[in-house]
């Protein structure tokens, strides 16, 4: 992999991962921007303890262009977009209408691929693999920051999730505080732990998950499972079988394996609900270990923690969504209308041949 760091027209980072270490890099974004102006601020609720962020900015926001004005795309003669060059591999940037900035935070932009009508599926493994590096490499730099104590990598897909550029593309988000739902499990991990005499939660689930049914592949250093108490019609979650806190810690072997599983897992969701169906909506999620101090769960430490990905569609049948309704959004008691051994079993149906 060769990085290459640059700068766009208003001031903000621009980097290359590419798969060619002699690929040059030295295109000047000609657009005549005006230095990014935010106001992003994070606000606390005292009742529930979670935050909330606010970004006034974001309403200005680039919304379904047409193809042949894709911001995400690479410059054409004088068709100008967010990336610079005429071709990529892999680029990421940092967001224009980012919902945390300063010392609120960081959010980029990961382009998976420049061809606007690919998705993650489609990419080679050699393509995917530079994904995870492009993704280990941001989560090393954006830790460092003053600011940061937590970094979340995800790729939302499709309409029906929001999505409002169609290009195959991801984002991170540098927070600077510990996430609810990543703190709902360091409390877990705090409890179990107090209450084994040191044994570790994630290491308990995931024993039970290979011995169980909802087992959708494995390999020799990763295992996707439907989990027992799936919040989503049809909702994955991939753990290396060796617990790291982080994508930092990733050894090699799991690297090299990682775009096989992964790209599998994709084409399995894009094939839940038959021919003929419109692509899956899907969110993917890397839930990694805080950056920051761990001092409000007592005992635990960032090797507790389980680098995961969960990866989970809203569609829960041919043509129809699960909406979040009273209980889920007013109470966050999730109803799923899909049995977990149900979902796991049709998920090793559509295996490829």
């Amino acid at each position: 992999m060769k990085k290459t760091s640059t700068r766009l027209a208003d001031g903000r980072e621009l980097i290359y991962y590419d798969l060619r270490d002699d690929a040059v890099r030295d295109a000047v974004d000609r657009r005549p921007l005006e230095r990014t102006v935010t106001t992003s601020e994070v606000r606390h609720d005292r009742l529930l303890g979670d935050a909330v962020a606010v970004a006034s900015h974001r309403q200005g926001r680039t919304y379904h262009p047409p193809a042949d004005e894709c911001p995400l795309c690479p410059s054409q003669g004088e068709r100008l977009s967010e990336i610079p060059d005429s071709s990529y591999d892999v680029v990421v940037f940092e967001n224009r209408f980012p919902s945390l900035a300063g010392d609120s935070g960081r959010c980029e932009v990961v382009c998976f691929t420049s061809d606007h009508h690919a998705s993650f599926a489609d990419l080679t493994e050699e393509q995917a693999r530079l994904v995870l590096d492009a993704w280990t490499d941001r989560t090393s730099e954006l830790s460092h920051l003053p600011s940061v104590e937590q970094v979340f990598c995800f790729e939302n897909r499709g309409a029906e999730i929001g999505v409002t550029l169609g290009h195959p593309h991801g984002q991170i988000y540098a927070y600077p505080f510990t996430t609810p739902r990543t703190a709902l499990m360091l409390r877990s991990l705090a409890t179990h732990k107090d209450a084994t005499g040191g044994g570790n939660v994630f290491d308990a689930v995931l024993e039970r998950e290979l011995a169980d049914e909802r087992i959708v592949l494995e390999g020799e250093h990763w295992v996707a499972f439907v989990p027992y108490a799936a919040h989503w019609p049809y909702e994955v979650h991939l753990y290396p079988k060796r617990r790291v806190p982080d994508l930092l810690a990733l050894d090699e072997a799991a690297r090299t394996e990682f775009p096989k599983v992964y790209l599998e897992l994709l084409r399995r969701f894009d094939r839940i609900f038959g021919e003929g169906e419109p692509p899956t909506p899907y969110i993917a999620a890397w839930h990694q270990a805080p950056f920051g101090q761990l001092e409000d769960f007592e005992g635990v430490t960032r090797d507790d923690f389980a680098l995961h990905l969960e990866l989970f569609t809203i569609r829960r049948t041919s043509g129809k969504l699960k909406f979040l309704a009273g209980s889920e959004s007013g109470m966050s008691v999730f109803i799923n209308d899909v049995p977990p051994e149900r979902a796991a079993e049709r998920l090793r149906e559509v295996a490829s041949s």
